[in-house]
């Protein structure tokens, strides 16, 4: 389905027959994936609703990623094999990134996959394991453990960090590995879901699968707010790209959109003042 920034909705993309794990939508608007339990990611044209291209897999796909010009896409999930796409020649096979040592991309569930500039995948697992791939080559170029399976991974464009969370870790990492500029904190629950704001980059957001809540934190790891609303576990949260507000999906069937600044006019909401 899709909506505007304000929730009203557009469009609903039909043509699934199995539950959407992952959805994205290229930086131009005019194209969006997505990956199925019923074993398919699909491209669809945003304008239209129509679906351009399907792709079968062999297992559910969990995760998908549309390059920064939506001419090659991402793959990965419960096959833990990572397929590149490519959209211009959409009945071609697909080609895979396989670590040197198997015939695999990690040794467990794919939980994301994200464009790193034109020529940079990366991958994360349930294995633990963060993976940098040079897309020209198809080669593993470096990679990073951590003690507990990762949970997810989103890339902060504006801030050039991955946000990544695993077991009661939230990791800030930089989206092309230097060893410099990484931030780590443990929280005192196993965040589900994490997002940093965009421009202000004082604060993160987070979801959590023990509670219904979703949690506002400061980079120091104080918590600054919990915010309730959700009747069950709550999956995702991101922030809009103007950072004014985030979203949180939750097991119990909706999309709450909350304001950072409470009170003030944005959209749909009308200011107190």
């Amino acid at each position: 389905m899709l909506r505007e920034w304000t929730g009203d909705w557009i469009g609903t993309f039909l043509g699934h027959k199995g539950a959407v794990w992952s959805t994205k939508i290229s930086l131009d608007g005019s194209r969006a994936a997505s990956g199925s339990a019923d074993f398919t990611a699909k491209v669809w044209d945003t304008y239209t609703g129509k679906p351009l291209h399907s792709f079968p897999h062999n297992h559910i796909v969990r995760t998908v990623a549309l390059s920064p010009t939506a001419s090659n896409l991402l793959t990965g999930g419960q096959e833990k094999k990572v397929r590149i796409f490519d959209l211009g020649r959409p009945d071609a096979d697909a080609d895979f990134l396989f670590d040197s040592n198997n015939n695999q991309s990690h040794d467990g569930t794919i939980k994301s996959v994200v464009w790193a500039g034109e020529h940079t995948g990366v991958t994360a697992g349930e294995d633990g394991k963060i993976k940098w791939w040079d897309l020209r080559t198809r080669k593993l170029t470096t990679s990073l453990g951590f003690p507990n399976p990762i949970t997810s991974m989103e890339l902060s464009l504006p801030t050039q960090r991955l946000v990544v969370t695993s077991g009661n870790t939230v990791a800030f990492i930089p989206v092309l590995p230097n060893g410099q500029g990484t931030h780590s904190l443990a929280l005192p629950y196993s965040p589900s879901s994490a997002s940093i704001h965009p421009i202000l980059q004082d604060r993160f957001v987070t979801g959590n699968l023990g509670d219904e809540w979703v949690r506002v934190h400061g980079m120091d790891g104080e918590e600054k707010e919990v915010l309730k609303g959700h009747h069950g576990p709550v999956h995702c949260v991101e922030f809009s790209p103007d950072g004014e507000m985030y979203a949180s999906g939750s097991e119990d069937g909706t999309i709450r959109l909350w304001q950072t600044t409470p009170g003030k006019s944005y959209g749909l909401w009308q200011g107190t003042s």
